[in-house]
């Protein structure tokens, strides 16, 4: 699967607002080892923090409509500054900007999402 920009700028530690070609001179990259990530799907997020750090937690919520009778169970934490976590949001937005010019708005809200099936 291709890399998008925005993951790769993220990943090589690059600003999306540096001019890069024809313009200043450019920073020197950031190589990346990835051969010993670990990958794994969340559909569930939780962010708390303390004045110096912001803790992210992911998981799987087994019941993902309404309130979950059974707990969610966290399978990664992201414990990351302040200033990393906003230029994770910068990429993020932009991420998601792009997609959406791409493929249409996402509606986050699953209720409005909902197709109503037709009475047989």
């Amino acid at each position: 699967m291709g890399e998008s920009h925005v993951a790769k700028e993220m990943r090589e530690g690059g600003n999306q607002d540096e001019p890069r070609a024809g313009g200043a001179q450019e920073q020197p990259r950031v190589k990346v080892d990835d051969s010993q990530a670990s990958c794994s799907y969340a559909n569930f997020c939780r962010v708390t923090g303390t004045p110096e750090e912001l803790i992210v937690d992911f998981g799987l919520n087994a019941q993902p409509f309404g309130v979950p009778t059974e707990p969610v169970r966290i399978t990664q934490r992201i414990v990351t500054n302040y200033y990393t976590a906003k230029r994770m949001l910068h990429a993020l937005h932009l991420s998601v900007q792009r997609h959406e010019q791409a493929f249409g708005v996402l509606e986050t809200d699953v209720q409005k999402r909902v197709v109503a099936k037709p009475q047989a």
